[in-house]
């Protein structure tokens, strides 16, 4: 193929194939061929896509910019066309100058604005790209409209935590109704029905209360379904139950439910005792010492109420917590007085489930310490041991002169022991000042303005009983069951499960599993049971 090009003719003629076709065009008295034509065609194809794509770029800056698009491409030509200059970065230093400049004025932003900023990214930027604020649009109100939204947003998430926070507390606190039916309806029981009033427990079993011979459980606590469920997994779980006594101290308004319950549903061969506190019979001086404790209980709730602070709201929750200011929940530190003639006691709470012998816990060496518990520790693979609970940093202020002067600020990073399942000497707790010690802190905590260490019945125990604490295996204790899921193989071979946390296994918000197993402890057919619909 030859290309053959006369300018006076202003005409090109093609020769292919021994076939003729003629193109009039201006130009100039030149020949071209295919040796000289091919390499320009792709010289200009491997150039044309990089301009294209330079174009495009300098296109976005021009839009990352806040100009119009054309002056702002006009900026790129010249000398550093091809390089360009780097408009996110100047983007990003005149976004900051505004800003130093706005927070250099106090940073402040009227009410009005923030409620009338956009909702969201995509609102924002729909409104700077409207025609009505686009030709006003600078750098200054770019500036003051995203840090409205921001502090828009971030109010609304605040307030969203604060709720779920609420919500998730009232749920944990709160009393199922189908528990206040169970209680209202055994203590109608207990006042129409003698079988329900009938001794616990009965006059020829009163001499075990006292018996070196027997294992004796101690439950505080006013929740009637719960107290079933520790004596029932307890009793269940024994190899020798009848060797098992419990004694439940309950409060006044419990009482007779809690007796009503246990008398008409019995867990032969294990001996129950039920007792209100109205019912103790304490000698002036140990009375004196329990009501002590009582009082400043009272006065301490009273005072936490009023302390206002940067976490008011949390301290305001934490204030509602039925267990925060529970007298029942202090009781445990009157032990010996609660039970003047035994030697020894194994203290369980109301939200755990047995599943393994307690006989082995119970004959125990303490080595002369006091409290036998476990201490909320893990093993991994490498041999390091870490909390998977709380430490002791967590419940004291070691910040605080009062606690750093303790010895027990050499432990601060240790694991707290759980106070879930406990074994207590008497005998040995009755030679030390741990009870008066344990009033010394609660009563400075108070009024150090709650500064010491955290409100509730455990941190002044862990500096009181300092010292005095044997810590026993962990396979013991698994604690945590309201708050998380543990290990399936922890669950399975701890001896006692402790369901610590706001997820209680009474609540509609308590993990199912955990829960079932929980439920699995108490008889569905019971006639109560079914009334209340604890068990839908």
């Amino acid at each position: 193929m030859q290309f053959y090009s006369w300018s006076e003719e202003r005409r090109v003629t093609i020769s292919s194939l021994g076939s003729w076709e003629v193109m009039k065009f201006k130009g100039s008295n030149r020949r071209f061929s295919c040796r000289s034509v091919l390499p320009s065609v792709l010289i200009a194809g491997i150039l044309l896509p990089f301009l294209f794509i330079r174009v495009a770029f300098l296109a976005l800056d021009a839009a990352a910019s806040i100009c119009h698009p054309i002056s702002c491409l006009g900026w790129r030509f010249g000398p550093r066309f091809l390089r360009g200059s780097d408009a996110s970065r100047e983007f990003a230093m005149e976004l900051r100058r505004v800003y130093v400049q706005g927070a250099g004025g106090g940073g402040y932003i009227d009410r009005k604005v923030v409620e009338a900023a956009p909702d969201s990214l995509e609102d924002l930027i729909a409104e700077m790209s409207s025609s009505s604020s686009y030709h006003q649009l600078d750098v200054k109100t770019f500036v003051l409209k995203t840090k409205a939204m921001l502090m828009k947003m971030d109010h609304k998430v605040q307030l969203a935590r604060r709720q779920a926070l609420f919500y998730g507390h009232l749920a944990s606190i709160g009393i199922p109704k189908s528990l206040h039916c169970l209680s209202l309806r055994l203590t109608e029981e207990y006042l129409v029905n003698a079988v329900a009033r009938s001794s616990l427990p009965p006059p020829e079993y009163a001499s075990c209360l006292t018996s070196d011979s027997y294992i004796h459980f101690a439950l505080i606590t006013d929740n009637v379904l719960a107290a079933a469920v520790v004596v029932s997994s307890t009793v269940r779980s024994s190899a020798d139950p009848e060797k098992i006594v419990f004694h439940i101290i309950t409060d006044k308004k419990t009482y007779a439910a809690m007796h009503a319950w246990f008398a008409l549903n019995p867990v032969p061969p294990a001996i129950v005792e039920v007792k209100g506190l109205h019912q103790l019979d304490w000698p002036a001086d140990v009375d004196d010492m329990v009501m002590e404790t009582v009082e400043e209980i009272h006065r301490s709730s009273s005072a936490y109420h009023y302390i206002s602070r940067a976490d008011e709201e949390f301290r305001r929750l934490d204030a509602l917590k039925p267990s925060t200011f529970s007298v029942l929940n202090y009781l445990g530190i009157h032990l010996p007085e609660l039970f003047p003639k035994l030697e020894r006691v194994i203290l369980l709470d109301d939200d755990v489930v047995v599943q393994r012998d307690l006989t082995p816990l119970w004959d125990l060496n303490l080595n002369g310490n006091v409290v036998g518990a476990v201490s909320a520790q893990k093993s991994d693979e490498g041999g390091d041991s870490h909390c998977i609970g709380k430490k002791l940093s967590d419940y004291l202020n070691f910040s605080n002169p009062m606690i750093s002067s303790l010895s027990l600020v050499s432990k601060r990073d240790q694991c707290a022991w759980l106070s879930g399942m406990t074994i207590y000497d008497l005998q040995a707790w009755r030679w030390t000042n741990i009870t008066p010690a344990y009033q010394h802190w609660l009563k400075h905590n108070r009024e150090s303005g709650f500064v010491l260490c955290h409100m509730g019945s455990l941190p002044p125990a862990l500096i009181a009983f300092n010292g005095h604490v044997h810590p026993i295996e962990p396979s013991w204790h698994l604690s945590g069951l309201g708050s998380r899921m543990p290990d399936p193989e922890l669950l399975e071979s701890a001896a006692v499960v402790h369901f610590s946390g706001p997820r209680k296994p009474w609540l509609e918000i308590g993990y199912p599993a955990p829960r079932e197993m929980w439920r699995a402890h108490f008889n569905h057919s019971n006639e109560f049971i079914r009334r209340c619909r604890v068990v839908e």
